[in-house]
């Protein structure tokens, strides 16, 4: 009996899971698409390379969608059971809502694991895949084309500008080039009636042929002074002229991925435990160089090099047991004065700049080190909220006993929200310091889990806290109460009211009791 029921619950389970999973991915990699849009259009990109990066992005997404995923199949399938009163029937047999959770409690535990495993092992590897595709794909350069009326300076080195195309024979008319690739300004302009442009075999070169032109090159003098120069110039005329560009920068190429491999996204564990502990090394190793520094050199001042100071007191006949640091200023003439001032004024602010700089350079340091910390913590958050997340969807939904995707998902989402909101709050906090990163990245799971308890500790007990009914009742009661009250006054105070009987004249006045 307990077999069947475990099996029929996991059946139940696997279903909406598989569907939100895919869904939850569907939509988060939309959001990836339309943030990343401007980086794909445009630029001739093999679909083979599109494709690519959608599927690591895919991976990429899985911390989130998955989280969503349990949460709102944990709502529908216990909300299933409950509006089918299949829930009710089997609490009517004995059977506790923990007991009937137990298989699932199980999946999920195994669904941890396996995140844990997908966190530590293949997100560094999808992250690492899709980092260096992202950069390719961020620094190609868009394909060549050529619009009328308009300069364009897609070919490196050239900007072109054609009046007309005929799109069925590919010639361009009135055609005007400026030749940039000497790095010297327009010196060299080429004007074409005609002219076509095509691709060697290889995509190497574009071999661009123009008729009836001309050539403008201003000749660059030997430095002389400008009311010397003479500013010379040399006009060729062709009937026809090719360019051979090079078109190799403009070829999608892959960028080694070694360039990223030590990035914290793309560590695991042992990697991370190891590049924290070189990280808090160099940081006390730059602490410890700069007080050094600042006692040295900015604190304390030499007159010469190598010159210490009792050396130099007995040199100047100074007594250092009696010597006075106020007695010995007022000493000094007007000048010196004025140059001690001066000299504590500039190593006042090279010491400000000094600290400055160093104090910038070490929040740099530890920042990096954050999060490097905050990265070895998300290994254990991803498949933590797993469990949590469905300790808060199964109980909802044996509470809301509503199933389907409507009233779930406004309830799931509301959740994931929160549970987002709370995240990303506390990782920002850990960033930038003001939290440890443990607490940074933990404080969701601090605040959810008790509300998961409480849920659950509800739904065992059949509770009805999300029923409209259970709020209106004492309301309800408590407004006939107050006007059961209400109307035991109105009839106290009617039966102690005085009527008073005015004359038409309003003069005599009688007063009765009824």
């Amino acid at each position: 009996m307990i077999k069947r029921l475990h099996t029929f619950i996991l059946k139940s389970y696997i279903g909406p899971f598989i569907l939100t999973f895919f869904i939850s991915v569907f939509l988060l990699l939309m959001q990836f698409l339309w943030k990343y849009i401007d980086d794909l259009v445009g630029k001739g990109l093999d679909f083979m390379v599109i494709m690519e990066l959608l599927f690591y992005a895919s991976a990429g997404l899985v911390p989130l969608a998955l989280p969503l995923a349990i949460l709102l199949s944990s709502i529908m399938t216990f909300g299933n059971l409950a509006e089918n009163y299949e829930l009710m029937a089997l609490k009517s047999a004995g059977i506790s809502l923990v007991r009937i959770m137990f298989p699932l409690i199980i999946f999920v535990v195994f669904v941890g694991v396996g995140a844990f495993f997908f966190s530590n092992n293949l997100m560094p590897y999808t992250n690492l895949k899709m980092g260096a595709l992202l950069y390719d794909v961020r620094h190609q350069k868009p394909e060549v084309s050529i619009k009328e009326g308009v300069f364009s300076d897609a070919l490196e080195g050239f900007s072109i500008k054609v009046a007309r195309k005929n799109k069925k024979t590919s010639m361009l008319y009135q055609i005007m080039i400026y030749d940039h690739t000497e790095k010297n300004g327009n010196r060299m302009v080429t004007v074409a009636d005609s002219g076509t442009m095509e691709m060697t075999s290889d995509n190497k070169y574009m071999i661009l042929t123009m008729f009836h032109g001309t050539a403008y090159n201003e000749v660059v003098e030997k430095k002389r002074r400008r009311e010397d120069k003479e500013y010379p110039h040399r006009i060729d005329y062709f009937e026809e002229q090719r360019i051979l560009i090079d078109m190799s920068g403009l070829g999608f190429e892959r960028t080694d991925e070694k360039l990223f491999k030590n990035h914290y996204q793309m560590l695991n564990l042992n990697q991370l435990n190891t590049a924290v502990d070189s990280l808090n090394m160099g940081f006390e190793k730059r602490q410890n160089l700069f007080l050094t520094n600042l006692k040295k050199t900015n604190y304390f001042k030499r007159l010469k090099p190598g010159l210490t100071d009792s050396i130099w007191y007995a040199q100047n006949q100074i007594d250092t047991a009696t010597l006075d640091i106020d007695s010995l200023f007022s000493s000094l003439p007007v000048h010196r004065k004025k140059q001690v001032f001066e000299h504590a004024r500039n190593y006042a602010r090279t010491t400000q700049s000094f600290i400055n700089t160093s104090s910038t350079d070490l929040t740099h340091k530890m920042k990096y080190i954050k999060r490097h910390e905050i990265e070895w913590h998300r290994k254990f958050t991803l498949s933590f909220a797993c469990l949590l997340l469905f300790f808060i969807g199964a109980p909802l939904g044996a509470i809301i006993r509503k199933g389907g995707l409507g009233m779930p998902v406004v309830v799931s989402v509301l959740f994931f929200v929160i549970y987002y909101v709370i995240t990303i709050s506390g990782e920002k906090s850990a960033k930038i310091g003001e939290w440890p990163a443990w607490l940074g990245m933990w404080i969701s799971a601090i605040v959810l889990f008790p509300i998961g308890i409480f849920l659950t500790y509800k739904a065992a007990t059949d509770s009805v806290i999300l029923n409209t009914e259970t709020y209106l009742a004492p309301v309800k009661k408590g407004y006939d109460q107050f006007k059961l009250f209400f109307q035991k006054l109105l009839k106290f105070l009617m039966a102690k009211k005085k009527v008073y009987v005015f004359s038409k004249k309003g003069e005599n006045i009688q007063e009765t009791e009824s």
